[in-house]
């Protein structure tokens, strides 16, 4: 069983301009004749490998810890794209999961250096899926990444941000991307993971 880490490391981890970077306070160290390690910590909950809730974009919209669990953990789709994903290209690339694996096909993860347009969140939406992931810090325009956001939290689509594809094919996996429970959150931190599945 081949496992892939997609997470990035907390406190080197990229930030989204303007948003806090994460912080670590070593509160007690064994080095320093303490008698145990003890390390706190603080962050926003959108910094590195995170997941987006509704309530991030939508007033009233549900928080993470309202979420359900199968959007983040089962069989997922890696894509592979550079550049804007346009609505022509999210088609095809729902029709290639489809055909690869039905279940798979509700979870997206968009390798590579790729913007989401709005018309490619519009037709992400419409198809059903319960997840879209990509490497970006952000889903869609950095500039203005609030109408595909709308689009596809308001159809509840959870977005996982920040993940890492370097190392994986394009393919079926399964995923386990479920986010701290952090009460009443418009989003959360997570230890994405992909697991290769065995033909």
């Amino acid at each position: 069983m081949k496992i892939y880490d997609i997470s990035q490391e907390v406190f080197t981890s990229r930030v989204y301009p303007g948003d806090p970077s994460p912080e670590k306070q070593v509160l007690s160290s064994m080095e320093n004749g303490d008698l145990y390690n003890l390390t706190a910590f603080s962050m926003c909950a959108h910094n590195g490998t995170h997941i987006d809730a509704p309530s991030h974009f939508i007033k009233g919209g549900d928080p993470i810890d309202a979420l359900p669990l199968d959007s983040f953990v089962g069989m997922t789709y890696v894509a592979e794209h550079i550049g804007e994903v346009t609505d022509k290209d999210a088609e095809k690339i729902i029709s290639k999961a489809a055909l690869e694996n039905p279940e798979a096909a509700k979870r997206i993860l968009i390798k590579g250096d790729a913007e989401v347009s709005i018309g490619a969140a519009k037709v992400f939406a419409a198809s059903g899926i319960l997840l879209l992931g990509n490497e970006s810090q952000t889903v869609g325009p950095e500039n203005a990444p609030m109408a595909v956001h709308q689009s596809l939290l308001s159809s509840g689509v959870a977005l996982l941000e920040g993940i890492r594809l370097s190392e994986v094919e394009v393919g079926v996996y399964f995923l386990n991307a479920a986010p701290l429970k952090l009460a009443g959150s418009d989003g959360a931190p997570c230890r994405a993971i992909l697991i290769a599945i065995e033909n």
